[in-house]
């Protein structure tokens, strides 16, 4: 690899992405350097270029859904990782010291914010840096494009999916058909959920159909849940934007569990929370274990994103897509930096 690294880099708050020439970082010893061929847009990118949580600094590189090639490892790799294909997630390091990753949990490692894989140049760019073991072997078969989102997006409704797939009967419903709810639908099938569309968007029904759901629930059609009460043991909530929070809980059975994938905006009336022993939740990435589980049965059961592709020189395009909810359902990039 060369000594430079070309990442189109977010200079401010909310500002158009451009391009930007760094030196490509020394690796420690646990580190690889993968010459990135594809990365994913993901809603949390979207979300870290608007600072929405105020946690970045400016400038930085976007970008955690990676699929490339192993051109660089450190001294404690083996060298026999050169040229793997491999794919890298939200999570590119862990501190291995805390409490957690001691547990075997190190996406809620205590230094969650330097973890991600845009520190310290994301995948928006020629080549990023992780540590060997969030770097996973993708499968052979596997496309590039479908890769990149199952990474983060595919890994976030898998893990919590498959965590409660034994222990409780088999009635989910996922609310918000997007990037991760299509993938929520077909993983949920593949476990062996009765699975229900939830959407505010009517125009998705048949799509939602087409990804697994049974059925489709239409937030904004007058008596559409009144037939559900007290159905669903598992609601998956993919969505960021508001919804009617006392219609989700009217459709819980007694101590169902409601898991957040996304970061929506909870407004609720506690009384059937508590008087139904109704539990929420969130779920967080998931462990490496997880994601090589998640890659595999992924491949065993077809399950594929709905993927638009585009070159990285078009990212801000891309962006927009995303931002304006244009995008069905995911965008991935494709290197194009030669």
């Amino acid at each position: 690899m060369g000594d430079k690294v070309t990442g189109y880099t977010a200079m401010s708050r909310s500002e158009e992405l451009v391009p930007r020439v760094y030196d490509a970082p020394v690796l420690k010893a646990d580190e690889v350097r993968v010459a990135v061929t594809h990365c994913g847009i993901c809603g949390s990118d979207l979300q870290a270029v608007d600072d929405t949580y105020q946690v970045f600094d400016f400038p930085f590189v976007p970008g955690h859904e990676v699929v490339g090639i192993i051109r660089e490892v450190g001294d404690g790799v083996p060298v026999s990782r050169l040229g793997e294909r491999v794919g890298v997630g939200w999570q590119a390091r862990a501190c291995g010291k805390c409490e957690l990753c001691r547990q075997g949990l190190p996406q809620l490692c205590l230094e969650v914010v330097d973890n991600g894989t845009w520190t310290p140049i994301g995948g928006f760019s020629s080549a990023i840096v992780a540590q060997s073991r969030f770097v996973y072997p993708l499968p052979a078969d596997m496309a590039d494009e479908t890769a990149a989102v199952l990474l983060c997006a595919g890994l976030s409704v898998y893990s919590a999916l498959s965590r409660h797939s034994a222990a409780l009967e088999p009635w989910l419903g996922v609310v918000g058909i997007g990037g991760l709810g299509h993938l929520a639908l077909q993983f949920g099938k593949a476990l062996g959920y009765e699975v229900t569309a939830i959407s505010s968007s009517a125009a998705k029904r048949e799509e939602a159909l087409a990804f697994g759901a049974s059925r489709f629930l239409d937030m904004g059609e007058k008596g559409a849940f009144k037939p559900f009460n007290d159905y669903f043991n598992l609601v998956l909530i993919t969505a960021h934007g508001g919804f009617d929070w006392d219609r989700i809980l009217g459709v819980m059975k007694r101590r169902g569990k409601i898991i957040l994938a996304a970061f929506p905006k909870v407004t609720l009336d506690p009384v059937d929370l508590v008087v139904h022993e109704l539990s929420i939740a969130g779920t967080f990435v998931g462990t490496p274990d997880e994601m090589r589980e998640m890659l595999a049965f992924a491949q065993a059961h077809h399950i594929r994103p709905m993927v638009e592709v585009m070159p990285l020189s078009r990212v801000n395009e891309a962006v927009c897509r995303v931002r304006e909810n244009k995008a069905r359902y995911r965008v991935v990039l494709v290197n194009d930096l030669g």
